[in-house]
């Protein structure tokens, strides 16, 4: 048994946890030491059990996913994964668990009850194992609410009370980067000269209720993009779940445009594209990668810093999961690298 990773299963349905701890048995890098009925039960099984990873279900009796999270999350830091309903209030509460310090989500295929689980069982064991690998540094990150203090961002120079898009901003992330987005985003000023457009990798139906969080704790006007919205100053647009995200430009103005094109390495949307419409643009850029598992946005960035874009990554030290990040910084394309709390300074500092 020794070098597995260690698996409490959180849902109140016995189907459920069996079915779970089924699919989670077939790898032998998982080892499932436990299981639990409802939000207090889990809370005492991970502080009993010392799990590298929990996967947990939001809607319980007696104590829901969401207040049992906030509890092992101060109490007794663990990666979780939830389990989510791909409903509205199911995509809410996932985000605000994500923010709450949720490594990763699974949307069920079916409803509260899967019969049909096994259509993300590689889904299901990927995402557990991340999660399991990011043990050390899920125990040493801040909760979503708490700023730096020190990192008060300066505002940005010959700012006019007439806001001119001067530059794009494009930022792209994946695991972890819910909680980066609203850590970058609410520390930017509303009246930065730059439009802002961003990638996260979520499935449809999640990333309208992230714009809608991310818009109620930033300064920018942030919201899910639709096909036909202009990129302006002061306003920051998310890729929607399952389209790609591209850039056109019309004149001297800019705006999106969503297709259905195939995804790429089992991602749509991706950073890539995005990153790599906004090059052909001929605007100036800066790029940004925050945490996220793989690769994609490492030849986006390189892409940008090829017309002498400027190119920021978050630190080692505070990414839930590096590879987007160190990728391209193999790829020698990264002008600066900061931690977290520093990024939307170093953004505001190249505008």
């Amino acid at each position: 048994m020794q070098g597995r990773y260690r698996v409490v299963v959180v849902d109140d349905s016995s189907f459920m946890r069996k079915f779970i701890c089924d699919i989670l048995s077939t790898d032998k890098s998982l080892q499932v030491v436990g299981t639990a009925v409802n939000g207090m039960d889990a809370v005492e099984k991970v502080k009993a059990l010392k799990p590298n990873v929990v996967t947990m279900d939001i809607e319980m009796p007696e104590m829901n996913g969401l207040t049992a999270l906030k509890i092992i999350m101060q109490e007794c830091a663990t990666p979780v994964v939830m389990l989510s309903n791909r409903t509205k209030v199911g995509a809410d509460a996932t985000v605000e668990a994500l923010e709450l310090g949720a490594v990763d989500f699974i949307a069920k295929p079916s409803g509260n009850i899967s019969l049909d689980l096994e259509k993300i069982q590689d889904e299901l064991i990927l995402k557990v194992k991340v999660a399991a690998k990011a043990y050390h540094r899920i125990v040493n990150l801040t909760p979503m609410s708490t700023r730096h203090q020190n990192d008060t961002v300066s505002p940005p120079a010959e700012v006019s009370s007439v806001l001119t898009l001067r530059k794009i901003v494009a930022i792209g992330t994946s695991t972890g980067g819910p909680r980066a987005l609203q850590t970058v985003l609410s520390g930017i000023p509303g009246n930065v000269p730059a439009g802002f457009v961003m990638v996260q990798h979520m499935p449809a139906g999640f990333t309208k209720s992230l714009a809608e969080r991310l818009n109620n704790i930033s300064e920018l006007n942030v919201s899910e993009a639709k096909d036909g919205d202009e990129v302006m100053a002061g306003k920051a647009l998310l890729a929607p779940g399952d389209k790609h995200m591209k850039i056109k430009r019309v004149g001297n103005r800019f705006y999106i445009k969503l297709t259905d094109e195939p995804p790429i390495g089992g991602l749509r949307p991706t950073v890539d594209k995005m990153m790599e419409s906004l090059v052909e643009c001929e605007v100036p850029i800066v790029g940004v990668l925050l945490t996220g598992m793989g690769q994609d946005g490492s030849v986006g960035m390189q892409k940008i810093k090829a017309v002498h874009g400027f190119t920021i990554v978050e630190d080692e030290s505070t990414c839930v999961v590096y590879g987007m990040p160190r990728a391209a910084i193999e790829s020698k394309c990264v002008d600066r690298v900061a931690p977290l709390h520093q990024v939307a300074q170093e953004i505001v500092d190249n505008l």
